[in-house]
């Protein structure tokens, strides 16, 4: 991909990580059937669960007799050794989009924390931009707006001047209730709300390029 004038830039790219960025299915899957063995549960059912809802409330579901505190303790560990030691990749086009997009115009808002994200993208040569929203940063996550919206003040940008990128329902609707354009990506068949559906990062590349420069 070409690189494009930073001058030319009005707007903002927010990029959701796991399952936009970094294909994390199968990291996240080996986690929580570690994290299921070690109370005794259903590595299957807990995580159907874990797609779709949040750790604490995951816990509540398939382990309500538990210390929930305890349950994401164990659960952390296991994602810290995880990025310590596993192997993660780009999809493809990452790479090519965030060395074309000028700096200072891209960030990241995720449901993960920092230090593993800085870990994930120093295990795929992606770079990390100046603003990144996680999980730590926000009292409420995603389907939440908040995450959005602190990204976009962050850049001191109206949510209307800023693009979602995201794979997963809750990320898309926390960025349609923050007001922001939110396009789908790396999913066969298009996300509810999203305002414009591609099968892969690598087709939405262009678009996005297009987007930020004001050229589409």
């Amino acid at each position: 991909m070409d690189t494009v004038d930073a001058t030319a830039v009005a707007k903002h790219v927010l990029f959701d990580v796991d399952g936009t960025l970094i294909d994390a299915v199968d990291n996240q899957r080996r986690v929580w059937r570690a994290w299921a063995e070690r109370y005794g549960l259903g590595a299957d059912e807990v995580y159907r669960v874990a797609l779709r809802t949040r750790p604490l409330e995951t816990f509540a579901s398939v382990a309500p007799d538990r210390d929930p505190h305890e349950c994401l303790a164990a659960l952390h560990e296991l994602e810290d050794e995880d990025v310590r030691s596993s192997v993660y990749a780009a999809f493809a086009g990452a790479a090519e989009l965030l060395s074309a997009l000028p700096a200072g115009c891209w960030g990241l808002v995720t449901s993960n924390y920092e230090h593993r994200v800085r870990g994930r993208f120093a295990r795929t040569g992606l770079p990390v931009p100046e603003v990144l929203v996680d999980a730590a940063a926000v009292t409420e996550g995603k389907p939440s707006p908040l995450p959005y919206l602190l990204a976009a003040e962050r850049f001191g940008a109206l949510p209307e001047n800023c693009l979602v990128v995201e794979d997963a329902p809750s990320g898309v609707l926390s960025g349609l209730r923050a007001g922001m354009t939110v396009w789908g990506v790396n999913a066969p068949v298009a996300v509810d709300g999203v305002h414009r559906h591609f099968a892969s990062l690598e087709e939405a590349g262009p678009e996005i390029l297009a987007f930020v420069t004001g050229a589409g």
